[in-house]
């Protein structure tokens, strides 16, 4: 009787330019190997040619980004779009790397074009072969924090978070990166809990009709909000990679959403599983200890804040 085939857990990071992505897998490749997993980094990203990780499969062998620009006459956007195409055209290449790494843990760092995850259907190819082979993937979707004291901004990562979703058809964790630098891009107008459980966008709307230059555009924003609201199934999880407890909290996400926790890979007993299952661990508390870490109290009583607004 042949022996069941090995199922793989991993990663995809995903997220726009300048989110953070390689500088996640970094730490989370040291995050994990010192919990005793057998980390393995793959670079999907033909344009990333300064590598901080130690990266076990590299994308630069098969087709870079320099290369299909100065052949065909590309630019940047539609140079990496020809490079997921190729690397698509090419799963022979790709299967053969990570069939060396049977029973490893998995982080694929991918390209940070938007456009790859909203609308073109390269990468969620690569992804559904990726799950043929048997590997567990989810997708962890990396925005700056930053955006959340721009209403406008917010509303639009909402926006690109829910397409990347409902394209991708992953499994999938919203992550708000670099926390420890979010207040050096303005105050924000809530608590940190409204913007990573996406409570009532209504309050939003308030800040946007105060702007002359958002007022003619209420009713667009209204519609935009709608959406969001209407799926209900946009959520984040905040993120500093240099802070350990951070990254416990992501990694129990991780874990919880493409089933690493329900296996016996770290002697986890059946009371852990179930903890798991029933999401014992409260993301309110989390985001709590975040806030009071990384932003500053707010002190002002509700009447000064209606006034704010």
């Amino acid at each position: 009787m042949s022996s069941p085939p090995c199922v793989m857990f991993d990663q995809v990071v995903i997220g726009p330019p300048g989110s953070g992505k390689t500088t996640y897998c970094l730490g989370m490749q040291e995050f994990l190997t010192k919990l005793g997993r057998k980390v393995v980094v793959v670079n999907l990203d033909p344009a990333n040619d300064g590598l901080p990780y130690q990266c076990s499969v590299d994308i630069a062998e098969l087709v870079t980004l320099d290369d299909v620009m100065d052949g065909l006459k590309l630019g940047p956007n539609g140079g990496l779009i020809y490079c997921m195409e190729y690397l698509e055209a090419n799963f022979d290449w790709l299967e053969k790397k990570l069939e060396q790494f049977k029973g490893c843990y998995f982080l694929f760092d991918c390209p940070g074009q938007v456009e790859l995850y909203t609308h073109q259907n390269s990468v969620k190819n690569i992804f559904a072969q990726l799950t043929k082979w048997n590997f567990r993937l989810t997708a962890v979707h990396l925005v700056d924090s930053h955006y959340c004291a721009d209403p406008a901004k917010f509303i639009s990562v909402l926006c690109t978070s829910l397409s990347t979703m409902l394209h991708v058809e992953l499994p999938h964790v919203n992550v708000l990166s670099k926390m420890d630098l979010m207040e050096q891009f303005g105050k924000l107008a809530f608590n940190l809990d409204y913007y990573t459980e996406v409570l009532d966008l209504s309050y939003l709307l308030e800040h946007l009709a105060s702007d002359p230059f958002f007022k003619k555009f209420k009713r667009l924003n209204e519609k935009l909000v709608e959406l969001i609201e209407d799926y209900s199934l946009v959520s984040f999880v905040p993120l500093n990679v240099q802070d350990k407890e951070s990254m416990v909290q992501v990694m129990k996400v991780v874990d919880k959403a493409n089933g690493y926790c329900f296996g016996d890979l770290e002697g986890r007993s059946m009371e852990a599983m179930m903890s798991a299952a029933v999401g014992a661990d409260f993301h309110f508390a989390s985001t709590l200890a975040v806030q009071d870490k990384y932003l500053e109290s707010n002190t002002k009583t509700v009447e000064e804040e209606v006034m704010d607004l």
